[in-house]
């Protein structure tokens, strides 16, 4: 059985050999009938800025670290392999704080 990935949901995206933690950004209701979704890569470098959403321990992961919203990018949503995490209700807003900052809105 597979699970449906959603908005605010930490996964472990897997693709060339490669395997990182991203963000789901891409809202909710369209995912089960999209082939590619929009991420938002996990990284350790927290660089303190608007375009980053602070995630850690209490989301799954085992450290401090940020999503990128400068580097938000699309994948295979088959890529997306086993989930982590998610942000907490009262963070969802966060992603689009991120968005319109990326976009300076």
């Amino acid at each position: 059985m597979s699970v449906t990935p959603a908005q605010g949901e930490v996964w472990w995206a897997e693709a060339q050999d490669k395997r990182r933690p991203v963000l789901v950004v891409t809202r909710s209701e369209p995912i089960p009938v999209l082939s590619w979704i929009v991420v938002a890569p996990v990284t350790r470098t927290v660089r303190n800025i608007p375009t980053e959403v602070a995630l850690g321990m209490s989301h799954g992961l085992p450290d401090e670290c940020v999503a990128s919203f400068d580097n938000v990018q699309p994948i295979r949503r088959s890529f997306l392999t086993q989930r982590v995490g998610e942000l907490h209700a009262n963070e969802l807003d966060e992603i689009c704080r991120a968005l319109n900052a990326l976009a300076d809105c």
